[in-house]
């Protein structure tokens, strides 16, 4: 992130909120944004623009001046405090971009990745580790806690649940990091992690024993031993596909239509369903008298394999929407119903989605071109994090340099 200042809108609305307008498009799909619960705000970025400051949102001027300095400066901490106080409605301010804005940007950039990282077997984009993912993510998460207090308001200020999850995940890093020069980047950036993470468990109250193996290994001298190692083979990683109780889909009969269905990552939660633009195909056929639409979803290799009621919404030539139950198949999700199509000749239009009930906010407006995108910068990150050394130079997103967890992926050699 640019260290030079830049101006911001600030502007207080007829309810009270001020907002600080700086880089994030008004309107964008949810899944183009990060986005960070801090005290007395919610913090938003987009990660397809260029690097910016976020956009904040504050329901609580009062709180959010312990934090609103340090990431803005002086000047938009005055210019806030003077809208909470009615002195003024709105004002354009520079801002002096901080260190803490940058570690703040890259904790909402990891809290993205967690949700909407596009892994696909068929797009070729590999998944991040979880447990790496997540102690970096409570690293970030101490390193960045002058952005929260203590209401309880604030899901994102999460460490030690954080460490709890993922603490299977310490023993491989300290493994990754003896293995590594200690004149590379990677090497100060794993000690830089492993660290934080000690620091901010002894903080929590937190024992057990991966973190007493931790703070040994942090106490005592370093002790590389020579061997370079594939980080990608040190974490566990679910390789294979579990049977679930899916029916086989039915063969024979007329085949009437055959396509491809919408893959709106809104629509279910993380993990169910392989993000290709390509993942969701139907097939209508005529069974005799009747007419029937086999659906087939490549899942996520994370996938559930207890039941969920995954389902597919169809939609014939712009008619009711109907929901098909799906149902975990070895490497996919499955499901039939009977349709009804009208008589003729005439090939049917058939709309296709994939949803979780209850998860689902509905469809939205085509989001192809922006999923594109986010499939884009995801390639250049992980080009980026195959290359040595990549920590010092901010990247294009403003994230200054790739994720351990893209590191461990982007050195992957499994079939994707």
């Amino acid at each position: 992130m640019a260290r030079d200042s830049v101006d911001v809108h600030v502007v207080r609305g007829d309810d009270g909120a001020i907002r600080i307008v700086a880089a994030s498009p008004v309107g964008a799909p949810a899944f183009t944004r990060a986005v960070l619960d801090a005290a007395g705000a919610v913090l938003t970025w987009s990660v397809l623009g260029s690097p910016a400051l976020p956009t904040a949102d504050i329901h609580d001027a009062a709180r959010a001046q312990q934090w609103l300095w340090a990431v803005y400066g002086e000047r938009v901490a005055d210019a806030v405090r003077a809208c909470a106080t009615g002195e003024l409605t709105e004002a354009r301010v520079p801002a002096d971009p901080t260190p803490l804005a940058g570690s703040a940007s890259r904790l909402g950039f990891g809290h993205w990745a967690a949700r909407w990282w596009p892994a696909s077997h068929l797009d070729a984009i590999p998944a991040l580790q979880p447990d790496v993912l997540g102690l970096e993510l409570a690293a970030l998460t101490h390193e960045c806690q002058q952005l929260f207090d203590d209401d309880d308001d604030q899901p994102d200020d999460c460490v030690a649940e954080l460490i709890g999850d993922h603490q299977v995940g310490l023993d491989p890093l300290i493994q990754w990091w003896h293995a590594t020069p200690p004149s590379t980047d990677t090497a100060r950036r794993l000690e830089s992690v492993l660290r934080s993470v000690d620091d901010a468990a002894d903080g929590a109250g937190l024992d057990g024993s991966a973190l007493r193996r931790l703070r040994s290994a942090l106490t005592q001298p370093r002790r590389p031993d020579g061997t370079p190692v594939d980080p990608a083979t040190l974490f566990v990683r679910r390789d294979d596909y579990a049977l679930a109780a899916g029916e086989p889909l039915v063969t024979g009969g007329r085949l009437i239509a055959r396509g491809s269905g919408t893959n709106d990552w809104r629509r279910y939660p993380p993990g169910f369903v392989d993000a290709s633009e390509s993942a969701v195909s139907w097939t209508a056929r005529a069974l005799g008298a009747r007419r029937q639409i086999e659906v087939e979803v490549v899942a996520h290799i994370a996938a559930p394999v207890t039941a969920v009621p995954l389902a597919a919404e169809v939609q014939v030539n712009d008619g009711p929407r109907n929901r098909v139950p799906l149902s975990r198949r070895v490497d996919a999700w499955t499901g039939r119903a009977d349709l009804d199509l009208p008589g003729g000749d005439r090939e049917p239009r058939i709309q296709l989605g994939v949803l979780l009930p209850g998860f689902d906010p509905g469809p939205g407006p085509e989001g192809g071109a922006d999923r594109d995108a986010v499939r884009a910068l995801v390639r250049r990150r992980l080009a980026a994090a195959a290359q040595p050394d990549t920590y010092n130079s901010p990247s294009r997103e403003g994230t200054y340099g790739p994720f351990l967890a893209e590191i461990a992926a982007a050195t992957t050699d499994e079939d994707y």
